[in-house]
């Protein structure tokens, strides 16, 4: 028997291997760049310059608080806090449908140790 030359080469497969990737990299550059904890951020009227961002508490739309990206409590909150030079940016990211209590709670643990450069992520409202 004779072997016959391929006369074109599939790209089905190809193709499906490359549309996976894109998926793939669609997928975590979306975490990337909003963040991985959802948060639906307060919005105000005027711009103001974004802080750097040294040290992050989020605090999502369930109530719960996030240290630099980990699930945290108050307690543990306020003694992870107390090593960290006080000069530093501090950012918190709160969710605009949390109670109000929550945010409060979290803002005085970290006006208490004394942390100078204090701010809220807010997002720019559309008129």
């Amino acid at each position: 028997m004779e072997e016959k030359e391929f006369d074109y080469i599939n790209m089905i497969p190809f193709i499906d291997v490359m549309l996976v990737l894109l998926t793939i990299v669609l997928m975590t550059s979306t975490f990337v760049a909003s963040g991985i904890i959802p948060v639906e951020l307060p919005k105000v009227v005027g711009k103001h310059e974004k802080a750097m961002r040294t040290y992050l508490v989020e605090i999502d739309r369930g109530g719960y608080i996030y240290y630099q990206g980990k699930p945290i409590n108050l307690p543990e909150l306020r003694n992870e806090l107390q090593n960290i030079s006080k000069d530093v940016p501090f950012l918190i990211r709160a969710d605009r449908n949390i109670p109000l209590q929550n945010f409060v709670e979290v803002l005085d643990v970290v006006k208490v140790i004394g942390f100078k450069k204090v701010s809220l992520q807010t997002e720019e409202q559309i008129k």
